[in-house]
């Protein structure tokens, strides 16, 4: 019986496998981005007929999870707070602030943020910012809700008893990563 083996891979395989794993690794982290707060305006005190201009920025952007927001302004601050704080427009106990003409702030959990002027009029006035933090999408790791079946689906054979099972589809998930794990074990 004859067997055949795979040819030890080159330097030059070894290389392609390795590119490819760390374009891929780019790609992943590549998708967090950092937002400049107010895009040209950066962060100062809106004109009085423009006080919503903060909640407008922070509904035509998506963040997720990774994101930074880039705070930059001139003789100003910048307050992270709690709710309750941003809405009463209170500095005296944040949970971070900035008064450098910079600050830059990850966001690393999905839930709301939210960031005022350390000037209580410039708050007041609409220089405010609650951020909404997209969680991510959860895989579908069990396949369909029973709903999702046809009424006139066939029943289940009577070895099952009525019980039903979902398979975990794993494979989607791992597979890409076993590959290339399987090509560096060649």
């Amino acid at each position: 019986m004859k067997t055949t083996s795979l040819p030890p891979l080159s330097v030059l395989n070894y290389m392609m496998i390795l590119s490819t794993a760390i374009m891929a690794a780019a790609a992943i982290s590549a998708a967090a981005f950092e937002f400049k707060v107010g895009d040209e305006m950066g962060w100062q005190l809106p004109k009085p007929n423009n006080s919503e201009f903060y909640s407008y920025w922070a509904s035509i952007n998506r963040f997720q999870i990774g994101d930074s927001l880039s705070f930059e302004y001139n003789n100003d601050s910048v307050v992270m707070v709690e709710k309750w704080d941003y809405y009463h427009c209170n500095s005296s106990d944040p949970i971070l602030s900035f008064d450098n003409g910079k600050g830059v702030i990850k966001l690393d959990r999905a839930g709301a943020f939210y960031f005022i002027s350390g000037f209580p009029d410039h708050c007041k006035n609409g220089q405010r910012l609650l951020v909404q933090v997209l969680s991510p999408p959860l895989p579908d790791l069990i396949g369909p809700s029973p709903e999702a079946y046809d009424d006139d689906a066939p029943s289940p054979s009577s070895n099952n008893a009525g019980v039903s099972v979902q398979i975990i589809n794993l494979a989607v998930i791992f597979f890409p990563m076993a590959a290339v794990v399987g090509l560096l074990l060649l």
